[in-house]
């Protein structure tokens, strides 16, 4: 079968790209191993499809970090606001209730989903799905791809959206890497990133009725001292989940490819410190001399982890406070301001939503999304090294360079 152009991957920014490469009167063919589009888009955001942000392009970039700058052109192509006319212009209202993350109305992906299959659609793109890519090759300016239905297709120009290893129950096998690599490209290492973490400490498991809002995460380590997280966090039976977890795995997993444990400290408390908590105290004393430590402690923390942490440093949760020894305080006071915390394993990528790492950014135009290598191919969303927070970060990222890569400059 023959088209001017081949999209691998029916994801977000696969379907992005097979509808703008549509508009300028291409034909586009768009493959997908799964026995339907979007699996990934549908499950987005717990099924609420937070589709992007209401932060400055400048913060948004500065927010994936050191590499944040390559997103430059597709924002400035293709931003929040964009995004907000484009899905409005085929149907889709949107609103931001927090007044941060931008969800459709009714907060459905379904509805994102029905509105790009009928773009699709009306735009003529042909969507073949059960189709595996499984070879590329190259005949002088013609793109051949065999699938593992053994399907030939041919085109001028390719684009790999194929994504990461991020939730591999929805097909995701890093298919785009092979490919990519089978055509000279670098892949950086590959590493899950938004999902739960495992901790060495047996305490949190007594602490899983309780999500802490504002929690601060930092690593311990003097080297990696500048990286924390801050967010609302969730004790499970055997590690933390939750957004800061999310958002603070994807610095965690490279580290503990390098280290067996990665030392944390949490703040629990809001961001008080030693001294702010030992002032409240005070304060709280002068009213009621006979409160009890667990009481106390209960006014900066929830009942569970109060009692977890007393028994940490060997306070007894049930005398005064004001009975306590002096050494047994400062311990209390030093737990509750920063709360060690190891990190030792998490579950791979059956349990990450997104990988970090991918083809190498050195080896992409981002002006265009084109390989540097090969003339014709283009690569966008998570099968390229950059990702970002949770918070419709990732999924701009999907839908910008989908876009700019459907415009085949």
């Amino acid at each position: 079968m023959s088209s001017s152009v081949i999209v691998i991957g029916a994801g977000a920014c696969g379907m992005m790209a097979s509808i703008i490469a549509s508009r300028e009167n291409n034909k586009v063919i768009l493959l997908e191993k799964l026995g339907d589009i979007g699996a990934k888009l549908k499950a987005t955001g717990g099924g609420r499809c937070n589709l992007t942000n209401t932060l400055s392009n400048d913060i948004f970039m500065k927010d994936f970090g050191k590499d944040g700058r390559f997103l430059s052109d597709a924002l400035n192509l293709f931003d929040s606001n964009t995004l907000k006319d484009f899905f409005l212009s085929i149907g889709v209202k949107t609103d931001a209730p927090d007044g941060f993350r931008v969800f459709p109305v009714g907060h459905s992906s379904k509805t994102i989903l029905k509105a790009l299959r009928v773009e699709m659609n009306r735009n003529g793109v042909e969507i073949y799905c059960n189709q595996k890519v499984e070879n590329i090759e190259f005949n002088k300016d013609r793109k051949i791809v065999t699938t593992s239905s053994g399907t030939i297709f041919e085109a001028d120009k390719i684009i790999i959206a194929s994504g990461g290893l991020g939730y591999p129950m929805l097909g995701a096998t890093g298919d785009g890497h092979t490919l990519a690599k089978s055509m000279g490209h670098n892949i950086t290492s590959l590493y899950p990133a938004m999902m739960p973490l495992k901790v060495k400490e047996s305490w949190i498991s007594r602490c899983r009725a309780d999500t802490v809002a504002k929690v601060e995460l930092r690593v311990n380590i003097k080297k990696y001292k500048k990286l924390y997280a801050n967010g609302d966090l969730i004790f499970t039976k055997n590690g933390i989940r939750g957004p800061v977890v999310l958002d603070f795995s994807r610095e965690i997993t490279p580290l503990l490819d390098k280290l067996d444990e990665v030392p944390l400290t949490m703040n629990l408390t809001k961001g008080l410190n030693q001294e702010q908590i030992r002032d409240k105290f005070k304060k709280i004393i002068k009213e009621n001399r006979d409160i009890l430590t667990i009481d106390i402690v209960q006014t900066i923390l929830p009942n569970s982890i109060a009692l977890a942490l007393c028994d940490e440093v060997e306070a007894n949760p049930q005398i005064k406070f004001s009975k306590l020894k002096g050494t047994i305080k400062d311990k209390l006071i030093s737990i509750l301001a920063q709360t060690p915390l190891t990190i030792v394993g998490h579950d791979g990528f059956k349990m990450a939503m997104i990988t970090r790492g991918g083809v190498s950014l050195k080896e992409i135009n981002p002006k265009t999304m084109e390989s540097r290598l090969v003339n014709g191919v283009y690569f966008c969303g998570e099968v390229v090294n950059l990702d970002g927070p949770c918070g419709g970060y990732n999924l701009q990222w999907a839908f910008s360079s989908g876009f700019l890569a459907g415009q085949l400059h």
